[in-house]
């Protein structure tokens, strides 16, 4: 149909063009007859009627020429207009050619697909039959499973049972076992103890009487014969020798064995407390050096960052003075920054007094400064030249243009002149509704293209524009 309707246009336009056509060879034969019924004239000078009858049907031929022109101009206009209509449904037409095509290999697809589907379908309706058989095995399957499974449970309740019972008896044994060690270990702990004591009272004895515990009674001057103390009178001695030397306190046999072990303890933490101090020292010592080249770092750059500033701005604004400086502490590590600027004509302020247009020229001022200083391989910039006016925006570009030796720019704009100045333009275009488009000119190619183009001049100031949306 979209041809169809393409061709009935051409035919219409032949048609306009062929009137428009004849048209102007009418007017060109009106025009040719004026002439020669000009030239026919007598040259007597009392026709002035004739002479003036003459000058209206020249008058009469010239308007009918002019709007014979008019028409004509009006006609090319519109068979240009057509042309280009023409041009464009052919690229319709050419655009549904290819989508038939596609449609015909998706048919063709669509057709393959639909046979290997009826295969799948045959296959398909034999398989309930096989699923029923394969249910059936499977029922059965399930009922042995179902038995053997209960027979399994009945088995795992028995197991479970005997090793609970198992535990108990494991527990109960454990416990036993744990009261009869428990014993042992008091009853080692008495012997031990009572072994001791012996060895403490037959020390002392030794000690104090010189003789065995067997001697003691001789020593005592106690002989058989005599009738010896009462054993309740001794044991109440005895306890309260005991009370009094448990109110002496115990005896800490470990004394010199812990001071040994404090002793080597407190010079281990000696040790230790001296590596912790020359270890902060060394640390300290670090810090000091760190920070130390550190200010000395800072301060090289930010002089370089200031000297590069001030050239820029001063490029920039044509004129004008600006600084950096560093506020609000002694040390640089821990300062502020403040922007100072004045533009031709004003005095130096801070940078938030200033206008939106010269706030954004200092910043931009600020940035390449910084890149200056310290180059990097790629910089984005996000509409920097919008609130800049056209003489601003032309110091910017051939800056970006200067800094680009070194650095490449991406920059975000909706600039003419920024877009005029670039290598290459990245736009979205939307061909089809809906449908968006990424569009890439090289200004370089575009307007080499442009100058071979017949009857159109080269573009002096190198714009190209780009359809966006």
């Amino acid at each position: 149909r979209a041809l169809e309707q393409a061709a009935l246009r051409r035919d219409r336009l032949a048609e306009s063009i062929d009137t428009a056509a004849a048209g102007a060879k009418t007017a060109a034969r009106d025009q040719d007859a004026a002439a020669e019924a000009r030239a026919a004239l007598p040259e007597a000078a009392g026709l002035e009627d004739a002479v003036t009858a003459a000058r209206g049907a020249l008058a009469a031929a010239r308007e009918r020429h002019v709007a014979a022109t008019g028409r004509r101009d009006a006609m090319d206009r519109q068979a240009a207009a057509r042309r280009q209509r023409l041009a464009e449904a052919g690229g319709e037409a050419e655009t549904w050619r290819r989508r038939s095509a596609e449609a015909a290999r998706r048919l063709a697809a669509l057709d393959e697909r639909s046979a290997r589907d009826r295969i799948r379908l045959g296959a398909l309706d034999r398989r309930p039959g096989e699923l029923a058989t394969a249910l059936d095995r499977l029922a059965d399957e399930i009922v042995e499973a179902e038995t053997l499974r209960r027979q399994a449970a009945d088995r795992l309740v028995a197991g479970e049972t005997r090793q609970i019972e198992t535990d108990r008896a494991a527990r109960e044994a454990e416990r036993r076992l744990a009261e009869a060690r428990e014993r042992q270990v008091k009853g080692d702990a008495v012997l031990e103890t009572a072994a001791a004591a012996r060895a403490g009272v037959e020390e002392r004895v030794a000690e104090r009487l010189g003789c065995r515990p067997e001697g003691a009674a001789l020593a005592a001057g106690l002989t058989a014969d005599e009738t010896w103390p009462r054993e309740s009178e001794v044991e109440r001695r005895l306890r309260q020798r005991e009370r009094e030397r448990e109110a002496m306190g115990p005896v800490n046999l470990r004394a010199e064995i812990e001071l040994d072990e404090l002793s080597r303890q407190v010079a281990a933490l000696d040790g230790e407390r001296a590596d912790l101090i020359a270890a902060i020292d060394r640390l300290r010592q670090g810090i000091a050096t760190l920070n130390r080249e550190a200010r000395e770092r800072l301060i090289a750059s930010f002089d370089r960052v200031n000297s590069h500033f001030r050239r820029l701005f001063e490029r920039l604004f044509d004129g004008g003075q600006a600084e950096l400086r560093l506020v609000d502490a002694d040390d640089p590590l821990a300062a502020g920054l403040e922007v100072l600027a004045s533009p031709p004509g004003k005095r130096l302020q801070h940078l938030s007094l200033l206008s939106g247009g010269e706030q954004a020229l200092t910043a931009i001022a600020l940035l390449f400064a910084v890149f200056l200083t310290n180059p990097a391989p790629l910089c984005v910039l996000d509409e920097v030249d919008a609130p800049l006016d056209d003489a601003n925006v032309d110091r910017f570009c051939r800056l970006v243009g200067e800094m680009a030796a070194d650095t490449r720019f991406l920059v975000i704009t909706h600039h003419r002149m920024t877009m005029a100045r670039v290598d290459r333009l990245f736009g979205v275009t939307m061909a089809e509704r809906g449908v968006s488009q990424l569009v890439s000119v090289t200004l370089e190619s575009a307007e080499s293209m442009a100058g071979e183009a017949p009857g159109r001049a080269p573009s002096a100031g190198g714009e190209a524009a780009v359809p966006s949306a």
